[in-house]
């Protein structure tokens, strides 16, 4: 499986969000060029964004194969190239982030049309690499009616996924659309990075504390996390991880959101809960072990680093 070491042209969905204004610098850090989709302007100079419905097939096909910027027109570089030349990744993240955002049939309709398009699209205009967001909430605990148990413990890539709402349904059905290119367009890679509770570096001051110190709040994310930088560094090592397929990965910080060992809370707060594996000391229940062995990922940003308690 080769690694790619040269910078990339990437069309990024939803980077205006939460989690893409901070993983889009990561990656131009990184030396890649990024288009911008979104119905909202990123606030980042160098980064353009085009106002794209991505539940329209159309208009997802042409912005995957438009200029990255409107300066690229008067580009000695682009002079030769009409159409514009293929890009080399797709990174879906836009989505309706939550129930109750919208009716559920529009988030499911939205969800799910919009990451069908954009793999579609991608995929038929020969990018070689497609990753897309799904969630957390797919393990079905986070927006499950009332309280509810994992069925065991530390949660993995292979676990059978049961959720019971709307928003976590849509992004298995991502997921399965994942699948389904990916066997239809072999040489094509497709990962599927089901993103932890994304924390942006101000949320250490104003809210993490708060979710160390009461922990019994924090179930719906099994004591778990992603800073949004972090997330980041799993996108760019996604970009360089060629010859997969289809992939799942957990995309969350190798540290969870305890105090204690993670072991011993779960087996004292979760006791009828199975726990598989010996885990790591204070490794989150919601495991990036995948992640940390296939793509090498190593967090950059454990809370501890920014948090005094």
């Amino acid at each position: 499986m080769a690694a790619s070491t040269t910078g990339k042209r990437i069309v990024f969905t939803g980077g205006s969000g939460k989690a893409g204004r901070h993983v889009i610098p990561y990656l131009l850090s990184r030396g890649h060029e990024v288009l911008n989709l979104d119905l909202t302007p990123l606030d980042y100079p160098s980064v353009y964004t085009l106002k794209t419905d991505l539940t329209d097939a159309g208009q997802v096909f042409n912005a995957l194969t438009s200029h990255f910027h409107i300066n690229d027109y008067s580009n000695p570089r682009h002079s030769d190239t009409v159409p514009v030349g293929p890009i080399d990744a797709v990174i879906h993240f836009a989505a309706y982030a939550r129930n109750m955002l919208v009716p559920d049939n529009e988030c499911f309709k939205g969800n799910v049309l919009s990451t069908y398009n954009v793999i579609e699209a991608a995929c038929k205009l020969g990018a070689k690499k497609v990753i897309i967001a799904s969630s957390e909430t797919t393990y079905g605990v986070c927006f499950t009616q009332g309280d509810s148990n994992y069925h065991s413990f530390p949660l993995e890539e292979d676990y059978d996924c049961d959720p019971m709402d709307t928003y976590a349904t849509s992004k298995l059905c991502g997921e399965r659309c994942a699948r389904s290119f990916a066997r239809r367009f072999p040489g094509t890679d497709i990962y599927a990075l089901r993103i932890g509770n994304v924390i942006e570096p101000h949320e250490y001051e104003s809210d993490f504390l708060e979710y160390v110190n009461k922990p019994e709040t924090r179930k719906r994310n099994a004591w778990s996390y992603i800073d949004a930088r972090d997330l980041g560094q799993i996108c760019d090592l996604c970009i360089k991880k060629d010859g997969m397929g289809f992939q799942v990965f957990n995309a969350t910080n190798t540290t969870s959101s305890l105090k204690v060992p993670t072991m011993k809370y779960l087996k004292e707060t979760c006791p009828d809960t199975p726990i598989t594996r010996e885990m790591g000391e204070y490794e989150a229940p919601l495991s990036n072990r995948k992640a940390r062995e296939v793509l090498g990922f190593n967090e950059e940003h454990p809370w501890h680093k920014y948090v005094k308690v």
